[in-house]
């Protein structure tokens, strides 16, 4: 029986987070997508907390409406690292969430990288 796209997105993910983990010296940078928007966080999971986080969705977003959604995921990638770097996080290990990378996934990742964080 073939599996639903969610389905299959959680077992690639749970393959993935076998193997990822974030510690406090180098936390894990997770992305989740849905439809519209696009959002990052920076994890600890030594001590199961959030560092810091972005999305499109914040209200000092700076992106105006035209934006298509691969831009945003530039923005985004560029506001978490910009975060990053201010807190003293300077590498992490990223964790695409059983997404491709691809699109705006790969483009957030992009993003970060150039704007001083280690992946």
């Amino acid at each position: 029986m073939a599996l639903s796209k969610t389905e299959r997105r959680t077992r690639i993910k749970m393959r993935i987070r076998k193997i990822i983990n974030g510690t406090t010296d180098k936390p894990r940078l997770t992305v989740f997508r849905s439809n519209k928007e696009i959002y990052a966080q920076i994890i600890d999971d030594s001590k199961g907390v959030t560092i810091t986080s972005a999305s499109s969705r914040e209200k000092d977003f700076p992106g105006d409406q035209k934006m298509n959604k691969t831009e945003q995921a530039k923005v985004v990638g560029k506001m978490i690292a910009e975060k990053a770097v201010n807190l003293g996080v300077s590498a992490v290990v990223f964790d695409r969430n059983g997404y491709l990378y691809h699109g705006r996934v790969k483009a957030l990742a992009e993003s970060a990288r150039g704007n001083g964080l280690q992946l």
